[in-house]
């Protein structure tokens, strides 16, 4: 290769999402917030200066190419394309011919990552044949035995994700070989679900591309926020927060977040005045502000650009997110319950 030749970062997105029978109910709701996901992938890919190109599947017993690698900036609105069928749902052939086609892309110049995100509201049963009916599950072992081996031989610049309804289909989905860290649970039976979980999908594909300006290629913890971040990133795009006022509290033991604030003295608890540390998997809703704290001063950084910088760029909605790993920084979210159970070995921001 020509020590001349630029680098340059290609980035290939699989959205691959279920249109068996009981999607209906979602059906104009999902063609809108894909339609949202894809602007953010083109907003995120022109902010870093990537080529990002986007393959769109759908499935219910059978697996449909609705968009084959197109560069994101032309590809045209779901509408039209995503149609809700009556059939079943074939998951791992799904979830196979898609990591298969990408397969087929030639990688010998640019700097290629791949990222497939599947969504779907229900459990494998179709794939190799409907068996809703029949009941047979024994023809299911052959794809069984070929999506782990799939998943367990990804590159390491491949990034397989996928939501599902419930902590069962999680089960099932790490069996399959998905890293726990790429699997998230959605609300399949509300219209505010649907929301959710493309702001979770755009969430993450923002994570995945501003990873790559660090070099990071693949991801075992896609559904995670802050990783991507620096110290620098925060102080030039959020406002710091005078030291005056806030203060910021160790959580030593499980307890309430009222109980807790009003048990040291200076500060009494005052609803929406708290931020709690982000962890574990949590919903942030719309109208929560989020706070970003510098490990090493306890510095205090937020404004209207910090969903912004942390879940990417014109997400509106409720996000389920849980805190990636960041040695400099910490994340913190709003707060108006009363009763929250604040964490042991985390720290509670209060706002004076």
């Amino acid at each position: 290769m020509s020590a001349n030749r630029i680098q340059h970062k290609v980035n290939h997105v699989a959205l691959v999402v279920d249109c068996s029978g009981s999607m209906r109910q979602h059906q104009g709701q999902l063609i809108r917030v894909v339609d949202e996901f894809v602007a953010g992938l083109k907003a995120e890919s022109d902010s870093l200066g990537h080529e990002t190109r986007i393959s769109l599947y759908s499935f219910d017993h059978k697996v449909e190419n609705l968009v084959w690698d197109m560069d994101v900036k032309h590809l045209p609105s779901m509408r039209g394309l995503y149609k809700v069928n009556n059939g079943a749902t074939a998951l791992i052939e799904a979830s196979l011919k898609s990591l298969d086609d990408l397969g087929h892309i030639w990688e010998e110049y640019g700097e290629h990552s791949f990222l497939q995100i599947v969504v779907t509201d229900g459990e494998e049963n179709a794939s190799g044949g409907d068996r809703r009916h029949d009941g047979d599950m024994t023809i299911l072992g052959p794809w069984l035995d070929r999506i782990t081996s799939k998943m367990g031989t990804l590159p390491g610049h491949w990034t397989s994700a996928i939501l599902v309804p419930n902590s069962l289909a999680k089960r099932t989905a790490q069996n399959y070989g998905f890293p726990a860290g790429n699997i998230a649970i959605w609300n399949a039976d509300s219209q505010e679900g649907v929301e959710e979980a493309i702001g979770t999908v755009r969430a993450a594909a923002t994570s995945f591309l501003r990873g790559r300006e660090k070099g990071v290629r693949g991801t075992k913890n896609l559904f995670a926020v802050g990783q991507d971040l620096s110290v620098d990133d925060v102080r030039a795009k959020l406002e710091p927060v005078p030291a005056d006022k806030y203060r910021l509290l160790k959580v030593d033991e499980e307890v309430a977040i009222r109980s807790f604030v009003d048990s040291h003295p200076g500060v009494a608890y005052e609803r929406g005045s708290c931020y709690y540390q982000l962890g574990s998997r949590v919903q942030v809703q719309a109208d929560k502000e989020v706070i970003v704290v510098e490990k090493s001063t306890d510095r205090a950084y937020t404004g209207d650009a910090a969903r912004s910088l942390l879940f990417g760029t014109g997400i509106q909605g409720t996000v389920s997110v849980k805190a990636g790993c960041n040695p400099e920084l910490e994340v913190y979210v709003q707060s108006r319950s009363v009763n929250r159970k604040l964490k042991p070995r985390t720290r509670l921001l209060i706002m004076l």
